[in-house]
C-alpha cells in the first residue's frame, strides 16, 4: 500500500539546555531499554542475538495462564492434580505435593512470585493437556505477537544443560513483557509481591530491585549455567514506564546493578514529551468510496514520547497516510505512520489509527471515487 505525506508538524516546547548523558557500561551479554507506552527502544546492545532465556520463559507461561483465567477455562479456586512429571521438575520449586489437588491460585503465585518450575509445569499440563502441547501454544502466541526470534520447548525454561533450540532475544522479551503489562495488568501486579508462603514455606521474590527501588514493580528473573543471570525489570515514575532486559550477566549482583543503572539512565537522560491527547484528531485523511470523504486520525492513548533531555524543542513530526484509504474504515485500524525526528535525526515511527468508523458510500459515490482512483 502506498504512503502519502499528509502533514508536517514542527512541535515546539519549553526545554532545558540539552544535556546528552552517555549510556551506562553494563556487564550483560545483550540488553535493551524500552519505553512502554510507545515501544521506543531508547538504547540496546545486541538486542536481536538469540540467547537462552532460562526462567524468563515463564513470562509467556504467565501470559497464557492469565488468558485462560480471563476466558474462564481456568479459575483461581480450581484444584489441579500435580503430576509426577511436574513434581519431579528440578530447579526453583514451589514444593507442591505430587498426585494431590493444588489450587490454581497457589500454583500461579508460586510460579510468578517464587519462579516455581513445578508449578509452571502443572499449569501448563492443565491448560495444554501436556507440556509439549502447551509449548506449541506458547510458540503460536509468540508468532501472533510478532516475536520473530523466539522459540520455546517448555513452560519453565529449565533444562539440565545448554538447549540452544529454546531461545529468545532482548527485543522479543521486552515486547512480551509489554504485552503482559498491557493485556493483563491484574496479573502484572503479582510480580511486585515480595514474598509468598505456601505449605508453611515462606518463599521470596528473586527480583532484588523490588527492595532497592520503590518504583520497580516487576518483572522476572532467570538463571542457568547456559543463560547466565537474566532479568526483565520494569519501573513506573510519574506517567512514564520503562522496561529493561539484561541477558547473560555474570552474577545476581550484576543483573540487579545493570538493570537499575539502565532504568535510572532511561529516566534521567530523557524527558517525557506529550505530543497528542487521547482521541485528538491530528489530521483528516482522505477516504475513497466512503460515506464521508475524510477520516479523523490520531491515537487511542495519550501519545507521550521520550526524547533526550533538553531536546524537546527539537522534535519534528511527519504524518504519512496509507493511500489509497478505501471504505469501510474501522475505528482503531491503522491508517498512517507518524515519523518523529529529534534534531533532524530519526527518532521512531508510530502507527496512527482511525478515530471513527467510515461506512461505504452509495453506488454513485463508489463509482465516482472508483473513477478517481484510476488517476492515483
Amino acid at each position: 500500500m502506498k504512503f502519502r505525506t499528509a502533514l508536517l508538524l514542527l512541535l515546539t516546547f519549553v526545554s532545558a539546555h540539552a544535556q546528552i548523558i552517555p549510556t551506562p557500561t553494563l556487564s550483560a551479554r545483550a540488553w535493551l531499554l524500552m519505553d512502554y507506552s510507545t515501544g521506543q527502544v531508547l538504547a540496546a546492545h545486541d538486542p536481536d542475538t538469540r540467547l537462552e532465556p532460562a526462567s524468563l520463559t515463564k513470562v509467556m507461561t504467565t501470559y497464557l495462564v492469565a488468558d485462560a483465567l480471563r476466558q474462564k477455562t481456568l479459575s483461581l479456586e480450581q484444584p489441579i492434580t500435580v503430576s509426577e512429571r511436574a513434581w519431579r521438575t528440578q530447579g526453583s520449586r514451589t514444593f507442591v505435593p505430587v498426585n494431590q489437588g493444588v489450587k490454581v491460585d497457589d500454583l500461579f503465585k508460586g510460579m510468578v512470585i517464587q519462579s516455581g518450575n513445578d508449578a509452571s509445569v502443572a499449569l501448563a499440563e492443565a491448560i495444554g493437556g501436556s507440556e509439549d502441547a502447551f509449548a506449541g501454544m506458547m510458540n503460536r502466541t509468540a508468532q501472533r505477537m510478532g516475536l520473530k526470534d523466539t522459540h520455546f520447548l517448555n513452560a519453565s525454561g529449565f533444562f539440565e544443560g545448554a538447549t540452544p533450540a529454546h531461545y529468545s532475544t532482548a527485543r522479543d522479551l521486552a515486547k512480551l513483557a509489554a504485552a503482559l503489562i498491557r493485556d493483563h495488568p491484574e496479573t502484572h501486579q503479582l510480580h511486585a509481591t515480595k514474598e509468598y508462603t505456601y505449605n508453611k514455606i515462606r518463599q521470596y521474590n528473586r527480583n532484588r530491585l523490588l527492595w532497592a527501588d520503590p518504583t520497580v514493580d516487576g518483572l522476572k528473573t532467570g538463571h542457568s549455567n547456559a543463560a547466565g543471570y537474566c532479568l526483565i525489570a520494569t519501573a513506573k515514575r510519574g506517567s512514564r514506564r520503562l522496561i529493561s532486559v539484561v541477558l547473560g550477566t555474570p552474577s545476581e549482583d550484576a543483573r540487579a546493578r545493570d538493570s537499575l543503572n539502565l532504568l535510572n539512565w532511561g529516566f534521567t537522560a530523557h524527558d517525557a514529551v506529550k505530543l497528542y491527547d487521547k482521541g485528538q484528531a491530528i489530521s483528516q485523511l482522505k477516504v475513497f468510496k466512503g460515506a464521508q470523504n475524510t477520516v479523523k486520525a490520531g491515537f487511542n492513548e495519550d501519545f507521550v514520547v521520550s526524547v533526550p533531555r533538553g531536546m524537546a524543542d527539537k522534535v519534528s513530526a511527519q504524518l504519512e497516510s496509507r493511500q489509497p484509504l478505501v471504505a469501510p474504515v474501522t475505528s482503531g485500524s491503522v491508517i498512517g505512520t507518524l515519523k518523529l525526528a529529534v534534531g533532524g535525526q530519526p527518532w521512531g515511527e508510530f502507527p496512527v489509527v482511525a478515530q471513527e468508523d467510515i461506512a461505504v458510500a452509495g453506488l454513485l459515490g463508489r463509482a465516482w471515487d472508483g473513477f478517481k482512483l484510476w488517476f492515483q
